[in-house]
């Protein structure tokens, strides 16, 4: 699966320096760029995982994990130049899930990111849905259909999956919305329609027109 790993890191050198190391190991890299607005990145990112420096130009890291952790479980791996044990503790107080300090051992933190994936999606390692001749890749986050592909978001996808596991039912949108806050994504009611209407579009676009059906004031099915 291409994972997405958000780098949240203002020294431009390092920086550069992360997401080559990790594009060339075949992850999808964001780079954070404007650090007033790093909570809101993440939410329209939705990466697999963050690497986050602790001394930021606007807010320390310790309070954007902290804000994060509000709304997502995404694993964070805290790569930062603070090396005191009470750094590494407040880190792991606030909701990081590793600690590394810099100069880093790529090696050693490309084991780390490569770990915390494995443990924060097993259902993704592989796993892939059939329904009237569309398939759904879960370790690639794509639907296929007739020899075509459309990529999708962690939202767009964690929907089509509940939509794939109760295919032949309506599936009320509020069971939908639970869904989602239980795997700690953020999405409301109002966000929930604007995912299935870019998830339409998409569907749209290789082929399967009508797949997902809408109940008036029920909900939807496949």
């Amino acid at each position: 699966m291409k994972y997405k790993i958000l780098v949240v890191e203002d020294d431009t050198v390092i920086q550069t320096e992360l997401v080559n190391l990790l594009n060339g190991n075949g992850y999808h890299t964001d780079a954070v760029t404007d650090f007033s607005s790093i909570v809101q990145a993440v939410k329209n990112i939705q990466p697999h995982l963050i690497l986050l420096d602790i001394k930021l130009p606007q807010e320390s890291g310790y309070s954007i994990c902290s804000q994060i952790r509000g709304f997502s479980n995404v694993p964070i791996i805290f790569v930062t130049s603070c090396n005191t044990d009470m750094d590494e503790l407040n880190s792991i107080l606030l909701g990081g899930d590793a600690f590394v300090t810099k100069p880093y051992n790529t090696a050693i933190l490309l084991a780390k990111i490569s770990s915390l994936l494995k443990r924060a999606y097993p259902a993704e390692q592989g796993e892939r849905l059939v329904w009237q001749g569309a398939v759904l890749h879960l370790e690639s986050s794509t639907i296929e259909y007739d020899g075509r592909q459309a990529e999708l978001t962690k939202n767009e996808l964690k929907i089509i999956y509940y939509l794939f596991k109760h295919a032949g039912k309506i599936c009320p949108r509020n069971d939908i919305v639970d869904y989602l806050w239980d795997n700690q994504l953020y999405v409301d009611d109002n966000a929930l329609s604007v995912n299935i209407a870019r998830i339409l579009e998409k569907l749209s676009a290789i082929g399967l027109t009508g797949f997902i059906k809408t109940k008036h004031r029920q909900g939807y099915t496949l």
